[in-house]
């Protein structure tokens, strides 16, 4: 089986930076504990108008231990009481997500 790569881009306005990066922690701290997961980055650029720019990578073994961890986020965002589209349009966050796969030689 194929490892599956999550990246995930967001753009942040100055002001939601320090709690954008707190929920990102969180998250990158849970997802390291299920299982099949292998990998994660993050990087932060800073734009000319000031926003940031992140992206996020979380490395999978195969497809099904990715989608048993979004099943296990999903859970977890339950149980916390959170809510990532209001949370994204709260912070007037944009984000852009794409699940990939190695290409083959």
């Amino acid at each position: 089986m194929n490892q599956l790569i999550l990246i995930d881009q967001f753009v942040v306005p100055s002001q939601s930076r320090k709690q954008f990066i707190e929920r990102m922690q969180i998250n990158r701290s849970f997802i390291k504990t299920q299982p099949g997961f292998i990998n994660d980055m993050a990087y932060e650029q800073t734009t000319e108008n000031g926003e940031y720019k992140f992206i996020a990578l979380a490395i999978w073994e195969n497809e099904e231990s990715f989608m048993q961890a979004k099943k296990a986020v999903a859970a977890l965002y339950q149980q916390q009481g959170f809510n990532l589209p209001e949370m994204l349009n709260t912070l007037q966050i944009r984000m852009d997500r794409g699940v990939y796969s190695p290409l083959s030689n």
